[in-house]
């Protein structure tokens, strides 16, 4: 048959193709469209369609379009709101589009009729196996495809004709509107055959291709689902045992971990433990001790230090403006950070601080944390007999913790802060262990770098922690252990620094703290001086403290029931706020006497002088000694005697003279404990004035240990003993020849209007004491 040529109206579809034989419904809006459309059903309802190249082109000229499109019949128009036209066609049949002749007021094509031959199959083509072929692939596409009608599907796979089985399927399969421009523009039928059959198959092949893909996403959301799901039950049986946190809280120990800096054996030990968090089923008990040991080893400052302040200027005026004196101390302490600026590093050192109660031993490691810029933790060991407390407890013991150094580092939450462990002389030993020897790890600096915690099992440096120690006394600290520190001794205070401290320090603090402007309340320097001398009897500043307290409390009370505006406390008046007197010192006697010599003592509270008696009496030559003295001053006295019957001719002696009389040796203050070898020459000079019956220097104080032999040995707290024989207006004092290296460091405040004479031997001491 020839083929025809027509000229239609022409509609430019986006994004569709319609074939012959199909029935399908479409909107148009533009005007062309529109028009065309118009002027079809105003003629014979003829319209050709043909498909756009690209669809965002509004007003296609005929490069724009495929070259083959459909004649089709309008069977319905409907108008819809918005200009929108909504038309049912059913493709004719095929056409070539040969040339545009109008485009306004709409496209006019002209299309040429393409005639089928329906006898182009090839030779060593059976038509039947063909179809089945085909049914088989079309079969297999609807299966995977599953949109499809059943009924529509049931009567394509009826159709034994080839030509009409292609057309069909054609028509009622959804492919993609270029594939159907693809199989549309073949002349050849069993080319358009062979198209069909590919597009079908590789339609199957991508829909095989998604289920196994949608097959692994379903997989993989199941698995999801499933672990979603068990944890949902896990957590509500946890919730029901009241430990519904675990999961979350392992996710945010792990976060943590991350974060953290720490040693890799620290890290190491976390993952484990983390990990034994999650599955810790078993119970709540195993679960919170877990938890415990990790929230600890997190807070831990592994790798977190403090910024070393390296301004020295800063430092001394940090050091000075707290404390008064202290010199040694303090320049300990500076020296350290000139090092540490110098070198970067170097070790921190172990100063431990040795005086009596109240001399600021405790108060100044605190200045020193706030002149280093670094945080401060105290630790108190007094009374402390476990050496768990040092060490901590081993993580499976209920209740188990760190120990104190442990957990006063998680506090001060940097490795190098200012440790004080107070009161190390304080510590005591029991059956649960050697305190002073889990101290011995701690004070090392050869060994504390790698400190192993009981609880954390994991080494601890704390080879950068500044540590100071404090003790009364250094008699009840093992050698071992002083062995590893630094030993500063912080002595008595003179009346003169009392006055200082108490000036700069002692009254701002009382007046604040009683609500006190500074010039509502004076106190002269003498009162002070008073209270120091009469009120207390210290080594230190805290009851002088507490009396200067008193004096606030009580002006504060005057000030409000009296309305005046200003107090002065005077030596005159201070009676009226403290009272009589506390302490009187035993001042220097009158006159010279027989058998009475002051000696000098040292007391946890200072100096003090002791008057020591001599009696000779007729007698078996008994030694009669009291005064509760201990064993090593009975010792001293018997050494006294024994020295002054080797030397009894000397002094013209009667040789019967230690068999018929008895000789009484007292120390006034019965009720007072004393002991010391110190009052060794006091004792011997006392009993050879009694037996000579020659008299002592009244004004002249001595001490000093004697020997048989008459040798004077060196004593200690010389500076408290040398304050005390001031104090008590003594103007001359004998001390051994090996202490004048000590009376060179002393200030000149505490020598000045002292004559100090030093002894070697007795016969120095008594050519001096006594009175020819």
């Amino acid at each position: 048959m020839e083929n025809t040529i027509q000229s239609l109206p022409t509609v430019a579809l986006r994004g569709m193709t319609v074939m012959p034989g199909m029935v399908v419904h479409f909107d148009v809006s533009r005007p062309r469209s529109i028009a065309a459309i118009q002027e079809a059903m105003i003629k014979d309802q003829k319209l050709f369609i043909v498909t756009q190249k690209e669809v965002d082109i509004e007003n296609p000229q005929q490069k724009d379009l495929y070259e083959v499109g459909t004649i089709v019949t309008i069977r319905q128009m409907i108008k819809l709101p918005k200009k929108v036209l909504r038309v049912l066609v059913s493709g004719e049949s095929r056409a070539s589009l040969q040339s545009i002749t109008q485009e306004d007021p709409y496209l006019v094509g002209e299309v040429e009729l393409i005639e089928e031959n329906r006898m182009d199959l090839p030779e060593d083509v059976n038509p039947e196996i063909a179809v089945r072929s085909l049914k088989d692939v079309y079969a297999d596409f609807v299966t995977r495809n599953g949109k499809m009608s059943k009924e529509a599907v049931a009567d394509i796979l009826k159709i034994e004709d080839i030509y009409k089985l292609v057309d069909e399927i054609l028509v009622n399969t959804p492919l993609y509107y270029k594939d159907q421009q693809e199989i549309l523009e073949e002349k050849e039928f069993w080319k358009r055959y062979e198209k069909l059959v590919d597009r079908l198959m590789n339609e199957v092949e991508v829909m095989n291709l998604k289920d196994r893909l949608q097959r692994k996403v379903k997989e993989r959301m199941d698995k999801h689902q499933k672990e979603y799901i068990l944890r949902e039950e896990l957590k509500l049986i946890r919730e029901e045992l009241g430990d519904d946190s675990t999961l979350s809280d392992a996710e945010e120990f792990e976060e943590a971990l991350h974060k953290l800096k720490a040693p890799k054996e620290v890290k190491e030990k976390l993952a484990k433990e983390i990990k034994r968090f999650k599955s810790s089923m078993n119970g709540a008990g195993e679960s919170g001790v877990i938890r415990t040991y990790i929230e600890t080893l997190l807070d831990m400052p592994w790798e977190k230090r403090a910024k070393d302040n390296s301004d020295l200027d800063y430092a001394q005026k940090i050091l000075d403006e707290d404390h008064y004196g202290l010199e040694e101390v303090k320049e300990r302490v500076l020296e350290f950070l000139a090092v540490r600026s110098l070198t970067q590093k170097g070790e921190s050192p172990i100063l431990c601080l040795v005086g009596p109660p109240g001399t600021g031993k405790t108060s100044i490691a605190r200045s020193l944390a706030n002149a280093l810029k670094k945080p401060y933790v105290r630790i108190s060991l007094g009374g402390v007999r476990d050496e768990a407390e040092i060490r901590g407890h081993r993580k499976t013991y209920v209740g188990a913790m760190p120990g104190r150094i442990a957990n006063a580092v998680k506090t001060a939450g940097v490795k190098n802060p200012v440790l004080l462990l107070d009161e190390i002389d304080k510590v005591s030993t029991d059956y649960k262990g050697d305190t002073f020897s889990a101290l011995l790890e701690v004070l090392d600096s050869e060994q504390n770098y790698k400190f192993r915690d009981h609880y954390l099992e994991v080494p601890l440096d704390l080879s950068e922690v500044l540590f100071i120690t404090t003790a009364n006394t250094l008699q009840t600290i093992p050698r071992p252990l002083l062995d590893r520190m630094e030993i500063i001794e912080v002595s008595s205070y003179t009346e003169n620094e009392k006055l200082h401290i108490a000036q700069e320090h002692l009254i701002p603090k009382q007046l604040r703290k009683n609500g006190l402007q500074e010039d509502q309340l004076k106190i002269s320097k003498h009162a002070i001086w008073k209270i120091a001398r009469n009120y207390t009897k210290e080594a230190g500043v805290r009851q002088l403290e507490r009396e200067i307290g008193n004096i606030c409390r009580k002006s504060a009370k005057e000030i409000l029931t009296t309305k005046k505006n200003r107090i002065v406390v005077t030596e005159r008046n201070i009676e009226k706020y403290l009272g009589k007197e506390k302490f009187t010192y035993q001042m220097a006697n009158e006159t010279d006497e027989v058998g009475i010599v002051r000696g000098l003592a040292w007391t946890s509270v200072g100096g003090d002088t002791l008057q020591i008696e001599v009696n000779v009496m007729p007698g078996k030559g008994e030694i009669l000694l009291t005064g509760q003295l201990g064993d090593v001053m009975k010792e001293s006295a018997k050494t006294g005697i024994s020295y002054i019957r080797s030397v009894s001719r000397q002094y013209n002696i009667p040789d019967d003279f230690f068999e018929t009389h008895d000789i009484h040796v007292h120390i006034p203050e019965g009720a007072v404990p004393k002991d010391g070898p110190s009052a060794g020459i006091t004792m011997a000079t006392a009993m050879i004035s009694a037996i000579t019956e020659k008299k002592v220097h009244a004004d002249l104080a001595m001490t000093g240990e004697v020997t048989l032999r008459g040798r004077v040995l060196p004593i200690g707290g010389l500076k408290e003993k040398l304050l005390a024989a001031k104090n008590a207006g003594i103007k001359t004092v004998l001390v051994p020849k090996n202490n004048v290296r000590d009376v060179e460091e002393l200030s000149t405040e505490i020598t000045k209007g002292l004559q100090i004479l030093p002894v070697e031997t007795m016969d120095e001491v008594l050519k001096i004491a006594l009175i020819k």
